[in-house]
């Protein structure tokens, strides 16, 4: 399992940009899938440490799809683009597979879970707004970088 405290020791940088983008707003957006195969977006809280970790409400729909699929991704919250756009900074997507954890006391059985990461993705333009810089991580091949314009 690819913890967070991997990706921090792995890319700090991109790691600690990351962390600021989802720390920005509580909520996020969780991609999950349905039984029949097509994807579900709902809105969700998570919280970094070690782990990327999140709770879900005992027989919501997301938590049905998580338990029979754990493949999911999540966007950090949106905020809306300043007047310059070369001082945007950016949007965060993680992806990876949930992992049941001991949900903390009080809670019900079967609802928290850890993210075992397998793509870290930062989204941002460069200093003069003419590139979109997309950082992204993934186990096994590294950090890489790409520019489009």
């Amino acid at each position: 399992m690819t913890r967070w405290a991997d990706i921090r020791a792995e890319v700090p940088d991109l790691a600690a940009e990351v962390e600021a983008l989802f720390r920005s707003g509580t909520n996020k957006t969780l991609a999950t899938i349905r039984a029949d195969g097509s994807p579900r977006i709902s809105g969700t809280e998570l919280e970094i440490g070690d782990d990327v970790t999140l709770g879900m409400m005992p027989q919501s729909r997301k938590l049905a799809d998580v338990l029979r699929d754990p493949r999911v991704a999540v966007h950090s919250p949106t905020l809306e683009p300043p007047k310059d756009p070369a001082s945007w900074v950016g949007e965060a997507k993680l992806a990876g597979r949930l992992v049941q954890i001991e949900p903390p006391e009080g809670s019900p059985p079967s609802t928290a879970f850890a993210l075992d990461v397998t793509e870290v993705v930062h989204t941002r333009l460069d200093e003069t707004a003419t590139y979109l810089v997309v950082r992204s991580w993934h186990p096994g091949r590294g950090l890489t970088e790409l520019r489009r314009t």
